[in-house]
């Protein structure tokens, strides 16, 4: 038997959910981009891109159970922690940096504490970012009570890392009929969200995102709320559905361009709903979340890919969606900035702008898998996996 104290073996990959996560995360970016100039998340262009973060969440969950759910017999929970830490928390570091580089030129009208924190703080609050500690509202250098000021996505990985906890020191050890009855009592908290139940009384400093997913980001009660909700369901459901192996959706051809085309659907699609029909969204979103998005991930994880060209495209987005996704808010800062203070700029310059940075972040995305993540967790791997 393997001794918990080295490496474990590889499984193969399921390549169409790498490219899947890879296609979200290029969304988000574009939605990111385009919310600078949105008044409020009815007129949001890229209206759903926000439940990018469910899907991601239904995906890890799938991929968790996959690569360590038979592997509790040689592997130690420390052993599990440790491996989880080295995968994520390195490009944690960089977009903690990256954020800290950018933030003194991300002083847009509503920012205003940003030309107020001296140096010191900035450094006080990259050191904690680094370290994946979330900063309470008291800490905030920035106005907008995230959990880390330097970089607003790094939220949705602390839920993550919850999710992560709860996997090893808990619901790993649910059988399938327990494990299904905590996804179901989950799904409720999705649905009192996605409908703005409000059953626990958190839900009412929330107006401008009614009938939304939207939240999760800060260490406020509500937000608090709003994150176990977001987590739960799309995580422990997405375990759920690796658990349940027939639960598998075989598509015969173009299955992630089919996938692709779906998961980009839900996250464009617009508001759903007038003024006086808002709940009409929130039904919308869970009804993506709790039915739609494990379709697609069962769809991904059963169907094959064909062609070398597909296969390629696939390793390359799957490569460059967790970089992409947690280095590229830093830069929307700045476009945030840029726009509040060129608001009489031609359209095309803003078009320019927007379209620059975009480019930049995928292309430091790439650099950063390429010239530092990969390295970074090969070296430990070696120090720290034997």
């Amino acid at each position: 038997m393997t001794s918990p104290y080295y490496p474990l073996s590889s499984k193969p990959r399921f390549e169409i959910l790498d490219g899947l996560r890879g296609v979200a995360a290029i969304i988000v970016v574009a939605f990111h981009l385009f919310e600078t100039y949105s008044s409020s998340p009815r007129d949001q262009i890229l209206n759903h891109g926000y439940l990018a973060v469910d899907f991601f969440f239904v995906l890890s969950g799938f991929v968790i159970g996959y690569a360590y759910d038979d592997r509790w017999h040689r592997m130690t929970t420390w052993d599990f922690f440790k491996r989880r830490l080295i995968r994520l928390q390195p490009m944690v570091v960089l977009g903690t940096l990256i954020g800290a580089f950018w933030f003194y030129f991300g002083a847009a009208p509503g920012f205003e504490l940003v030309m107020q924190t001296p140096w010191w703080k900035l450094f006080l609050i990259m050191i904690l970012g680094c370290i994946m500690f979330p900063t309470p509202p008291s800490m905030d250098i920035r106005g907008w009570q995230e959990i880390n000021s330097l970089n607003g996505a790094q939220w949705s990985l602390m839920w993550e890392y919850v999710a992560n906890i709860l996997y090893a020191l808990l619901v790993r050890r649910f059988g399938k009929v327990l494990l299904a009855v905590f996804v179901v009592l989950s799904a409720f908290l999705t649905i009192d969200l996605a409908l703005n139940l409000d059953v626990t009384g958190l839900l009412t400093l929330r107006e401008y995102a009614k009938y939304t997913m939207i939240g999760g980001f800060g260490l406020t009660p509500d937000q608090i709320y709003i994150g176990i909700c977001r987590l739960l369901y799309p995580f422990f459901g997405g375990l759920l559905l690796y658990r349940m192996s027939k639960w598998r959706i075989n598509i015969k051809s173009g299955g992630m361009t089919w996938c692709s085309l779906a998961v980009a659907a839900t996250l464009v699609i617009p508001c759903i709903g007038d003024e006086t029909h808002q709940w009409m969204n929130g039904v919308y979103c869970a009804f993506v979340i709790l039915l739609v998005y494990p379709a697609i991930v069962a769809a991904g994880a059963g169907s094959e890919l064909k062609g070398t060209h597909t296969t390629a495209i696939c390793k390359f987005l799957g490569e460059i969606s967790y970089p992409l996704y947690i280095t590229h808010y830093p830069m929307i800062y700045v476009q945030m900035n840029w726009a509040a203070q060129h608001a009489d700029a031609p359209l095309g310059t803003h078009i320019w702008v927007a379209v620059s940075i975009f480019i930049a972040s995928i292309a430091i995305a790439y650099a950063s898998v390429k010239v530092y993540d990969i390295p970074v967790r090969k070296w430990l791997s070696q120090k720290f996996l034997h």
